[in-house]
C-alpha cells in the first residue's frame, strides 16, 4: 500500500488535541510520552500496528476511551467491528453491575435473617456479660472471651449497641424502650437491656428503667 492510499485521520486527531489544548502533533508527543512515529500511525489508521499501552497513553492524553479512539483511526470495516465490540462489551458490564446489584441484596437478606436468629443473645448476652463482670468470682465470666468472634461479626457487619448495659442517659423514645415506671424524655434512665443499630436503621431499642428505681440491672419485672 502506497503513502497515499493510506486514510487520513490528521483532522480527527487535531480535533481531539483542540478539546485538551494541545496545539501540535509535537505537544501530543511529548504529552502522552509516545513516539512521534506512532502518532503518524494513528493518523493513518494503523492501530493494528501500536501496542495497547500505546493506545492507553494516546487515550489518557486525549481524555478519550480506547474503544473512541479506535473506533474513529481505525478503517471503516474494522470500525463497525470495534462498534458491535463496544456493544457486546457493553452488556456484559451491564450484567456485570446487575449480578453485583443481586449480590448485595442476597448479603442484606443473609444479615437480616442471621440477626433474626442472633436476636436473642443480642438482647440477653450484654446483660449476662455484665452481670459476670461485677463479679468476676462467677464462672460465667470464663465464658466472655468466647464470644468475640461473635462481636466481631456483628462489627464487620455495621451493628452498634445503643448503649452499655448499666448506662445512666437521657430518654429518648426512639432509641429505648420503658421496662416499667414512667419517663419523660430527656429524663436519666438506665440501661437494662442493649438496643441495636445498623446505620441508619434501628434493630432493637435499649431496654430501660427510671434510673431512680433500676436496682437490678436485667431482672424482669
Amino acid at each position: 500500500m502506497t503513502e497515499s492510499s493510506y486514510p487520513n485521520y490528521s483532522e480527527q486527531l487535531r480535533q481531539l488535541m483542540a478539546k485538551v489544548d494541545i496545539p501540535s502533533f509535537r505537544q501530543l508527543s511529548l504529552r502522552a510520552d509516545v513516539s512521534e512515529l506512532q502518532l503518524r500511525r494513528l493518523r493513518k489508521g494503523q492501530v493494528s500496528q501500536m501496542q495497547v499501552k500505546t493506545l492507553l497513553k494516546l487515550a489518557q492524553a486525549l481524555q478519550v476511551s480506547v474503544n473512541q479512539l479506535l473506533v474513529m483511526f481505525l478503517p471503516d470495516s474494522v470500525s463497525t467491528l470495534q462498534q458491535e465490540d463496544s456493544t457486546f462489551k457493553q452488556e456484559y458490564q451491564r450484567l456485570e453491575q446487575q449480578l453485583e446489584q443481586q449480590r448485595e441484596t442476597l448479603m442484606q437478606e443473609f444479615q437480616q435473617s442471621s440477626l433474626q436468629v442472633l436476636e436473642s443473645w443480642l438482647v440477653q448476652w450484654p446483660t449476662a456479660a455484665y452481670a459476670a463482670q461485677q463479679n468476676e468470682q462467677l464462672p460465667a465470666v470464663r465464658l466472655l472471651p468466647l464470644v468475640k468472634p461473635v462481636e466481631q461479626l456483628l462489627e464487620k457487619w455495621g451493628v452498634e449497641a445503643i448503649a452499655s448495659v448499666g448506662d445512666e442517659l437521657p430518654y429518648d423514645p426512639q432509641q429505648h424502650q420503658l421496662m416499667s415506671g414512667t419517663a419523660q424524655p430527656g429524663d436519666q434512665v438506665r440501661v437494662r437491656y442493649t438496643g441495636y443499630r445498623i446505620g441508619d436503621k434501628l434493630l432493637h431499642r435499649a431496654k430501660v428503667s427510671p434510673a431512680n428505681i433500676a436496682k437490678g440491672v436485667g431482672s424482669r419485672e
